[in-house]
């Protein structure tokens, strides 16, 4: 598109320089057509000259803004807009957030997490779909459009030629006007003397005015049309941009996002399948490495209590002592007793002996 705006300002370069030497036979035998309809004493003949081209240029321009303005390119942009935070909803992070086995058995974490995913997956696809019908509607306006202006800049160059066309033959006429018939006018009032001819002269030079300066206008509306090229250009790479822009996101960008999904999909499922045979090994490890250590403990007491006999001999030796120190004991004590016995003996009879001598002493004391 850039080749054909440069293309297009080439062009306008080249009707610029146009010279009515340099127009083809036809063109030149057009020029001199119209020069000679030319009737420079009738005033509304002068300012109807070229009407018809400024007209078409005039019908142009607002045929441009009619497409400006009815043509809603910010639905292409909305829609793409749209599309992208569509595709951004699905966050593939989602994946993977959570602890595996966290609040859900293990098989049941290894599906939930996906199906709520897949569950997502189809309703923003389903989102994208309508969206992709959207653009497709919007890239085959924006298609008719490019034509459209593709003929609207064609036609522009028919009318920019058209008014090339009526200014060379007005300023071929008035060259013919200002080198033949003004001077001729001047010549015969200078003989004649006459104020009407006089007269004529001074018309004829108003009339030369007012036909410059509808030239002039010609020229500007030529300028607005030579500036319409460019900005039709413009309007059709904005448009063919958007075109591509959208082909892109049908054709390479969706697809793309798709199966970097189900890529996605496929890599959860498989981290998903390690993480649980990593948890069936480790669960079954340390089963083995606790029941090892259980057949460990029973097998050394059992062999510790099989390799004993009904009494050990540390208990008998126990037993033993604590006889031996009971008979010592025992004996002890009864040797005690009896040497508490017979003092207590001694002293009965010290006792007795003590009370009969009392009661001696008594009787005695009775019979004085």
């Amino acid at each position: 598109m850039e080749s054909e705006k440069i293309v297009g300002l080439e062009k306008v370069d080249r009707e610029e320089e146009l010279s009515i030497d340099k127009l083809k036979p036809e063109e030149r035998k057009r020029v001199e057509e119209i020069a000679n309809q030319i009737d420079m004493t009738d005033t509304q003949a002068v300012i109807q000259y070229g009407i018809s081209a400024q007209n078409s240029i005039s019908q142009f321009a607002d045929t441009i803004l009619t497409e400006v303005r009815t043509k809603d390119t910010g639905f292409a942009g909305e829609a793409l807009t749209n599309l992208m935070m569509t595709v951004k909803d699905l966050k593939v992070d989602s994946l993977s957030s959570g602890s595996f086995m966290s609040n859900i058995p293990i098989i049941g974490s290894l599906f939930g997490g996906i199906k709520r995913f897949i569950a997502q997956y189809e309703s923003i696809s389903s989102h994208i779909d309508e969206i992709v019908n959207e653009l497709t509607k919007a890239r085959m306006q924006l298609l008719r459009d490019i034509e459209l202006l593709d003929t609207l800049y064609e036609k522009n160059h028919e009318y920019i030629k058209e008014l090339d066309l009526h200014i060379m033959a007005g300023e071929l006429k008035l060259k013919e006007i200002r080198e033949k018939i003004l001077p001729q006018l001047k010549a015969k009032a200078e003989s004649s003397k006459d104020t009407l001819d006089a007269q004529k002269v001074q018309d004829m030079n108003q009339m030369i005015n007012r036909f410059e300066k509808k030239l002039h206008d010609l020229k500007l509306s030529r300028m607005v049309s030579i500036q319409a090229l460019p900005q039709v250009r413009l309007i059709q790479g904005n448009d063919q941009a958007l075109v591509e822009k959208i082909q892109s996101s049908i054709l390479n960008t969706i697809p793309l996002w798709k199966n970097q999904i189900v890529i996605a999909i496929g890599l959860f499922r498989q981290k998903k399948a390690l993480e649980l045979q990593k948890e069936v090994s480790e669960t079954t490890n340390e089963l083995l490495q606790k029941n090892a250590e259980l057949l460990k403990e029973s097998s050394i007491e059992v062999a510790k209590e099989s390799e004993k006999g009904i009494v050990e001999i540390e208990t008998l030796k126990k037993v033993h002592q604590n006889l031996i120190e009971t008979i010592e004991e025992t004996l002890k004590i009864q040797k005690e007793g009896r040497v508490k016995r017979k003092e207590a003996e001694t002293e009965l009879v010290k006792l007795e002996d003590d009370l009969k001598k009392k009661l001696t002493q008594v009787e005695s004391k009775e019979k004085t």
